[in-house]
């Protein structure tokens, strides 16, 4: 991460880089977000439909659940239809993993202690190299083996590294080196601390994430905790956040925590106040309706709605447009940290989107420009001496 304030970086761990279709994950790689479809994966149509909500949030890895014959048959449909790489998760049974591989998959969720036979396993890596598969080690604290839970009792951070180093060594053993591992638990304790301790003893890429989070409010803040803290201290290659919601909300939530951290950048970031009675206009109102209205932006850039001049000011000094709310129905707005103009309330939220828009236009010349002028320093730099 390249930081303009020593404060704000983030040394990020070195891990392996791995591919999951074309998503390069660990390494320099951006750390990417993720999701997993709720429908009928056998309904290929609602499920290439849910998807591609998905894409329009900005997701990078989407996980499907292969869990019959029939799953992985409608698999390769969906692979076809969508723009991101799909992972097929599988349990238990080798055959759909083998299946998967061939319809399309780019990357197989498996435990390989739990595929069978070591014949079988083998089976299943000759597949996902044959068909240029990862594999992704998925260890969860609701699921150890039984040997695990008689050695230390419980489910603890402990056997959730034990576990996911045995079966990384299993894969080892058959020369694959393509996989990521995830410990999750619902504990955030135990999540952050196996992930901690796994991150200490293996180069493997990281997925991270808080399993069975909760709820849309709950599970947006304890995933926030989990995730933001391992983010925070340079652990993680790749990201769910887990919801009992649309796949769409768990990765808006996804890029919420990468774009708090400085770690990604997508589309408009709203700095705004929580409003009190000082306020010069409804700020709660508008900035939902601003996220609106804005959510299809994907070019970074800041935006601060402030009620009132006690912060306003300040704010605008640290974002691309700031409006501060003042008196007679008029409003200041701020450029690039100074007062530009007012402008009267009543056109407010169109006065902004377009003013956000012409922005955005602005920063596309811009990275334009900065890119032909990159490409053509690099043909220069190519060309034969004279």
């Amino acid at each position: 991460m390249s930081s303009y304030r020593p404060y704000q970086h983030i040394e990020r761990r070195k891990s392996r880089q791995i591919h999951v279709g074309k998503v390069p994950v660990g390494g320099d790689a951006p750390v990417s977000v993720q999701t997993m479809t709720n429908t009928l994966t056998t309904d290929a149509e609602a499920t290439i439909a849910q998807i591609r909500r998905a894409e329009m949030a900005g997701v990078d890895i989407v996980r499907v659940s292969c869990p019959d014959e029939e799953s992985t048959k409608a698999l390769a449909e969906i692979v076809r239809e969508v723009n991101v790489p799909v992972v097929a998760d599988i349990h238990f049974h080798y055959k759909r993993a083998i299946e998967a591989a061939k319809a399309g998959a780019a990357c197989l969720r498996i435990n390989p202690g739990n595929i069978g036979s070591a014949e079988r396993v083998r089976e299943v890596v000759n597949a996902a190299k044959d068909h240029n598969c990862s594999i992704r080690i998925g260890v969860n604290a609701g699921s150890l083996e039984k040997h695990l839970l008689e050695k230390y009792g419980e489910p603890n951070p402990d056997a959730l590294v034990e576990s996911a180093l045995e079966h990384a060594k299993i894969l080892e053993d058959h020369d694959f080196h393509e996989f990521k591992i995830s410990v999750k638990a619902s504990d955030v304790f135990m999540a952050v601390a196996a992930y901690q301790q796994l991150a200490d003893v293996c180069d493997h890429p990281l997925h991270i994430g808080i399993t069975e989070a909760g709820s849309k409010r709950a599970g947006t803040v304890k995933s926030s905790i989990g995730l933001g803290n391992l983010l925070w201290a340079g652990v993680g290659d790749t990201m769910r956040v887990s919801l009992s919601a649309e796949p769409e909300e768990e990765v808006l939530v996804g890029w919420d925590i990468l774009k708090s951290l400085g770690l990604r950048h997508r589309g408009v970031k709203i700095i705004s106040c929580p409003s009190c009675a000082r306020q010069g206009f409804n700020v709660i109102e508008t900035v939902q309706t601003l996220e609106d209205r804005l959510a299809h932006i994907k070019t970074p850039m800041t935006l601060s709605i402030i009620g009132c001049v006690v912060n306003g000011p300040g704010e605008a000094l640290m974002t691309d447009i700031g409006v501060t709310g003042g008196g007679s129905g008029r409003h200041m707005v701020y450029s690039a940290g100074k007062q530009d103009h007012t402008m009267p309330a009543g056109d407010m939220i169109e006065h902004i989107v377009e003013l956000v828009e012409k922005k955005v236009e602005q920063l596309q010349v811009a990275d334009a420009g900065n890119t032909t002028a990159e490409e053509m320093a690099r043909e220069a730099s190519m060309s034969p001496a004279d």
